[in-house]
C-alpha cells in the first residue's frame, strides 16, 4: 500500500497492492495502521456509507462542523468517479484550492480527507458505487454544503461525465464566499487544534 499526500494538506491518496490470478483479485483497501502512520492517529470508524450514482451525478461539496467534523476514507467499488477534496478551512494556506483523484474498480485507489475538508465527486460511469468509512455518524444540524458549481472553487468536471445531474440541496447550497461570510466554514486554527487533540490521544 502506498500513501501519498495530496496538494490539499491533510488529504491523501491511497494505492493498494493488488494480487491477481485466474480466480480474480485480492487487495487490502483499508489498513488502519498504515493510515495512522501518516495521519498521526487512527480513523475512529463510526459509520460506513454507500452511494450508487448514474453517470454525470455530482455529490457535494459536503462538510461537517468541527468538532467533531467527519473524516472520510472513500473508494469506488464499482465503476469510476473523480473525487474532489476542497480546502474550505478559513485561514488555511490553501483555502479555496482543491485536488482530485480518479477512483475506479481498476486501480482501486482510495482517498482520505481529514475533518474540516470539503468533499465532492462526479460519477463517470453508470452505477458508480462509492463506499465511505467515516469518523462520526450523520448529524443533520452539523452537515453543510457548498455549491459544487461555484466559480470561485472552480471544480473541473471532465467531459466524460456527460451532462451533470445535481440535487436541489447541492444547487441551493451557498457559494464558498457566502459560506465564509456567514461563519459557516471551519477555520484552519480550529481544525489544527482538533487534529492535535486526536494525535495526543493516539
Amino acid at each position: 500500500m502506498q500513501i501519498r499526500e495530496l496538494s490539499v494538506p491533510d488529504s491523501y491518496e491511497v494505492t493498494p497492492k493488488q494480487f491477481g490470478d485466474d480466480r480474480g483479485v485480492f487487495l487490502e483497501w483499508y489498513r488502519f495502521d498504515k493510515l495512522s502512520e501518516v495521519v498521526g492517529h487512527p480513523l475512529d470508524l463510526r459509520q460506513a456509507n454507500t452511494s450508487v450514482s448514474s453517470r454525470g451525478v455530482v455529490r457535494g461539496i459536503h462538510f461537517a462542523d468541527i468538532p467533531p467534523g467527519q473524516a472520510k476514507y472513500v473508494t469506488a467499488t464499482h465503476g469510476a468517479i473523480i473525487d474532489f477534496i476542497v480546502d474550505i478551512r478559513v485561514g488555511s494556506p490553501t483555502f479555496g484550492q482543491w485536488d482530485s483523484v480518479l477512483l475506479d474498480d481498476v486501480d482501486r485507489k482510495a482517498v482520505y480527507l481529514a475533518e474540516g475538508l470539503g468533499h465532492a465527486f462526479v460519477a463517470l460511469t453508470d452505477k458508480a458505487t462509492v463506499s465511505y468509512l467515516v469518523s462520526s455518524t450523520y448529524s443533520a444540524g452539523a452537515e453543510h454544503g457548498i455549491n459544487p458549481l461555484d466559480e470561485q472553487v472552480g471544480l473541473v468536471f471532465p467531459s466524460s461525465a456527460g451532462e451533470l445531474l445535481l440535487s436541489p440541496k447541492d444547487t441551493d447550497a451557498p457559494s464558498l464566499a457566502e459560506a465564509a461570510a456567514s461563519g459557516l466554514l471551519p477555520t484552519w486554527d480550529a481544525a489544527r487544534a482538533y487534529y492535535d487533540s486526536l494525535n495526543e490521544r493516539n
